[in-house]
Parts: structure tokens; C-alpha cells; sequence
């Protein structure tokens, strides 16, 4: 995918990937960049800050809470927590995302 596209995509989607990460468990910033790339593979590029603006977007929106605290290399990190209104908005969001891939995969998928 050309990564215009791609940039696109995941200016679209990135909150509902974060709010994912952090369905699994609580994550600091670079953990959750760090699972959203390894478990999207090469399709799926951001920039850090970009990242960081989704958190604190979805902090503001009471989604997500954080806390101060050490990283696995003993560093400060703030880490991030769902809330639960956090979690009712991944599942409103994953089923809306669901709906619209399967609808726009029909649409590819039409014969010329």
C-alpha cells in the first residue's frame, strides 16, 4: 500500500488501534507504538507524535486515564489505562470499523 495511503488510514483509525493496545493491559507510550507496529506489520506507519496526540485526545475525552510510573528499562514513563467508558467506545468503534471494511471489500471486490 503507498504510504500516503496508509498515512491516511491510520490518521483515521489510530485512537480505536490505541484504545486496543490497551484493552490487552496498561502501556506506556513507546509499548504501545510498539504493539501497534508489530502486531499491524509494515501496513500500519505512524509518527510518534502523532501517537501522543491520539493519547492525550483520548484522555480529554475520558477514555483513557494514566498514571506515572517505571518502564521494563527502569525508566519514568506515564502509562495508560482504559476506563470504562474507554472500553464501550472500542467495542462501538471495532463493530462501526468491521461494518465499513466488509462494506468497502464488497465494493473492491465487485467485478468490472
Amino acid at each position: 500500500m503507498p504510504e500516503a495511503a496508509t498515512n491516511n488510514l491510520v490518521r483515521g483509525t489510530l485512537d480505536v488501534m490505541v484504545l486496543r493496545a490497551l484493552a490487552r493491559e496498561e502501556l506506556h507510550g513507546f509499548a504501545i507504538a510498539r504493539w501497534i507496529r508489530d502486531t499491524g506489520g509494515e501496513a500500519v506507519t505512524f509518527e510518534d507524535a502523532a501517537l501522543y496526540q491520539a493519547l492525550h485526545r483520548l484522555q480529554r475525552k475520558g477514555l483513557v486515564e494514566s498514571s506515572w510510573g517505571r518502564s521494563e528499562n527502569n525508566r519514568r514513563a506515564r502509562f495508560y489505562h482504559l476506563t470504562a467508558k474507554g472500553r464501550k467506545k472500542l467495542s462501538q468503534e471495532a463493530e462501526a470499523f468491521r461494518s465499513f471494511a466488509s462494506a468497502v471489500t464488497r465494493l473492491l471486490d465487485m467485478p468490472s
